[in-house]
């Protein structure tokens, strides 16, 4: 029963967020959904298992502190959708930190496209039950050379309408497994037999710096402050900010609900929630690893074309898209040989936390030179602590395992 349900509840989900003629004309969804789907992408997938290997019954609580962390970036970030996108064609050390910013953030988009893409191998090599490192570098360098080429030859706008069905496929899952947890949940307790699990919650400084490196899990917001060619300032901030409050939910919801089926062994093993969830119902396994796969190569799309159109901004329009990809594609094939994904997801999170690093610079420059700003002592002190905070995810960010 609980499996047709499960089912039934992810393709009518799943169904209404991709062929909803009033969603598909809405303006703010298409504003939230953009941020929302990087926020719940491959987060969703790995935070479960990577949180309960580092610090156990109290992986809810630590998501909590991760998602308080990236909201308050991203009021940087709303702030400088806000204050700084009027100036940002003006010459001062606002704009020198922004372009270094954009800078970075391409390399941030080079290895993120590397973890979506071994991401989706890892789980491909999972459902077929097969473990080798080598098989999964090839895959994902195979998946690199498909994307690479077609850019190449003909651009990835074909590839880029794949994503709107991607998303919705991810959300209507998403939403199937947290009815499917929180019945599981409510048999555990009518039965009497609802405990959370005996592992350890203890936490030391490297169990920390690991925590830190797991920055990446609820990144992604950042990607309304380049949709300003279709969207208009204002509506990217309220937008943004209702995708981060939406996916807070989300996340503390399914962490809360998946903690007791935590166990020992967690922690090392990106592909553990498909293992992990297999007792709430059989279908969910299978589910997971379709929803996995779909979503990892459209984000790896996604922020292929990206990387792309920084490059080419960064350079002046001097380097042709064509040789932009291939500038990808071989970065992410090295990347891809160089690394594993528990290694992959740290120096993803460090990436991104550089690059939050200077947003947030960026943000107490531009609050320190208008003087007659509301709170402005407030707003300088947080932009400040932020950028630590930032800086010690860079810094410090280590790989699980």
């Amino acid at each position: 029963m609980l499996n047709a349900v499960i089912i039934i509840i992810a393709i009518v989900l799943g169904g209404y967020l991709a062929f909803s003629k009033r969603l598909a004309g809405s303006s703010n969804w298409k504003a939230t959904v953009t941020p929302l789907a990087s926020i719940m992408g491959s987060g969703f997938l790995v935070s479960a298992p990577l949180l309960a290997g580092i610090v156990g019954n109290l992986a809810v609580v630590c998501m909590g502190m991760l998602l308080v962390l990236a909201y308050l970036v991203g009021g940087a970030i709303r702030f400088n959708i806000r204050h700084f996108e009027p100036i940002e064609k003006e010459k001062g050390v606002a704009q020198d930190i922004a372009s270094l910013s954009r800078i970075v953030l391409t390399g941030a988009y080079f290895i993120s496209i590397t973890y979506y893409l071994q991401l989706l191998a890892a789980f491909v090599l999972n459902a077929a039950g097969v473990d080798s490192d080598a098989l999964a570098n090839a895959i994902t360098t195979a998946l690199l050379l498909v994307i690479g080429g077609i850019g190449m030859w003909k651009g990835l706008g074909k590839l880029e309408s794949v994503e709107k069905y991607a998303i919705s496929l991810n959300l209507g899952i998403i939403g199937a497994l947290l009815v499917g947890l929180a019945i599981y949940n409510l048999q555990l307790a009518q039965g009497g037999t609802w405990a959370l699990p005996s592992i350890s919650s203890t936490i030391d400084f490297n169990d920390f710096r690991v925590l830190l490196g797991l920055l990446i899990v609820v990144q992604g917001f950042e990607t309304s402050r380049y949709l300003g060619d279709e969207h208009p300032a204002e509506q990217r901030i309220a937008t943004m900010r209702s995708a981060q409050l939406i996916s807070t939910v989300i996340y503390l919801i399914f962490i809360g609900l998946v903690t007791v089926l935590f166990h020992d062994g967690l922690g090392t093993d990106v592909t553990a929630i498909i293992a992990m969830i297999a007792p709430v119902a059989l279908v969910l396994p299978l589910l997971l690893s379709i929803a996995a796969i779909g979503s990892q190569f459209s984000a790896a799309v996604a922020d292929n074309s990206g990387a792309g159109g920084l490059l080419e901004e960064v350079t002046h329009h001097k380097l042709p898209m064509r040789y932009a990809y291939l500038l990808i594609l071989a970065v992410t094939v090295a990347l891809t040989w160089e690394t594993n994904v528990n290694q992959i997801i740290a120096y993803a999170s460090r990436a991104f936390a550089l690059y939050y690093v200077l947003q947030c610079v960026v943000a107490f420059v531009v609050a320190r030179q208008q003087k007659d700003l509301s709170h402005r002592a407030m707003r300088l002190a947080m932009f400040a602590f932020l950028a630590v905070m930032c800086l010690l995810v860079f810094i410090l960010g280590i790989p699980s395992g």
